[in-house]
């Protein structure tokens, strides 16, 4: 397992590799790629158990889907630093015929991605049927997802989590980054949102909150604390509070970094304010 300073490393180094992806085809989403990297990073190496090697069943672990596929380039990054494709591969993202598209697909099988994402609004469906598949195989590991606060807008969200806490699907752990932004603006001033963790509450979710989802060890405690609460009859859901361009100071507060690659100039400032740990690809 490793240790703290190793997953802190590991943050910096996978802020450096979404960068420098979406700088190099002048495309993609930095801004909340950059604001999840801590909730990837402890996922994917002290919360999930996960078996070596990759299969689509995933049977025997624990399984995670990303429902806003478009923060692919934290997703790319973490899953290649854990082993699951080369890490050289980050190189091809976005390019014609590559298995790293700017949505996660699955139809060139890219090890670790188990539903194509991106249009907004399913994933929470799909992550229920996940994790009544496991609870019918009588496969006591979880299910995670990840969802957008701006994704909720989409009204798809709301029957599924009606279902999920109808039919108590207590082995799933749905995350909503909230970080009030979205492409067009301020989530609350394009649909406002509300008090989501309320509005779960009532739906009948057991509902904790993160209060800085870009501190390491309140992600981590967060998720732990999470994992006990599952099996008592309700899903649970975390809602987690980040900042969208977290680590690079002129991204950061504002949507503008939704989707806008940096130029040569920004992505030295950015990389800058992240020193290399880990290794470049």
């Amino acid at each position: 397992m490793p240790n703290n300073q190793d997953l802190q490393d590991l943050v910096i180094q996978v802020r450096r590799d979404i960068l420098r992806m979406v700088h190099k085809v002048n495309s993609g989403h930095p801004g909340g790629s950059l604001g999840c990297t801590e909730f990837f990073v402890a996922l994917y190496n002290e919360i999930m158990d996960l078996k070596d090697g990759f299969d689509m069943d995933g049977k025997g672990e624990d399984v995670f889907f990303l429902s806003n596929g478009h923060i692919s380039p934290v997703f790319y990054s973490v899953l290649a630093r854990k082993g699951y494709f080369p890490i050289e591969e980050l190189n091809t993202f976005r390019l014609i015929n590559s298995r790293l598209q700017g949505h996660p697909t699955t139809h060139e099988g890219l090890p670790g991605v188990r539903i194509a994402s991106g249009s907004l609004g399913q994933g929470m469906s799909v992550a229920i049927g996940a994790a009544l598949a496991k609870k019918l195989n009588g496969d006591d590991h979880l299910i995670f997802s990840l969802h957008g606060d701006g994704e909720l807008q989409e009204g798809q969200n709301w029957e599924a989590i009606m279902f999920a806490a109808g039919n108590k699907v207590d082995n799933l752990i749905a995350t909503v980054d909230r970080n009030g932004q979205q492409i067009d603006g301020a989530t609350e001033e394009v649909l406002p949102l509300g008090d989501v963790a309320e509005k779960f509450r009532v739906f009948g979710w057991d509902v904790l909150e993160i209060e800085n989802g870009n501190d390491l060890e309140q992600v981590i405690a967060g998720l732990n604390e999470a994992k006990k609460r599952t099996g008592n009859g309700k899903p649970v859901c975390i809602v987690m509070t980040t900042v969208m361009g977290n680590g690079v100071d002129f991204m950061m507060h504002t949507h503008a970094w939704h989707g806008k690659a940096p130029n040569d100039e920004q992505l030295e400032i950015a990389l800058s304010q992240n020193p290399e740990t880990l290794g470049d690809y």
